[in-house]
């Protein structure tokens, strides 16, 4: 079973684009949350990322990224 990871970010971040894609090419299951979808999604982000309003926030396996820059 491949593992999930969990991706905040917005649709015009390239780099949430690159996390998403590069994450799905290796088989991840990964769940996107546009954060510009709705407050409750960036209340999840933000608590996910310990407050911090970067995106994309990544959590992986229970570690938490900030940024992407390849897998």
């Amino acid at each position: 079973m491949p593992e999930k990871v969990i991706i905040y970010g917005k649709d015009t971040c390239p780099y949430t684009s690159a996390a998403r894609d590069e994450y799905a090419k290796k088989g991840y299951d990964v769940e996107y949350i546009n954060v510009k979808a709705s407050t409750e999604n960036m209340e999840k982000m933000l608590k996910a990322g310990g407050g911090q309003r970067t995106v994309p926030v990544i959590v992986e396996g229970g570690r938490v990224i900030h940024g992407f820059g390849g897998t």
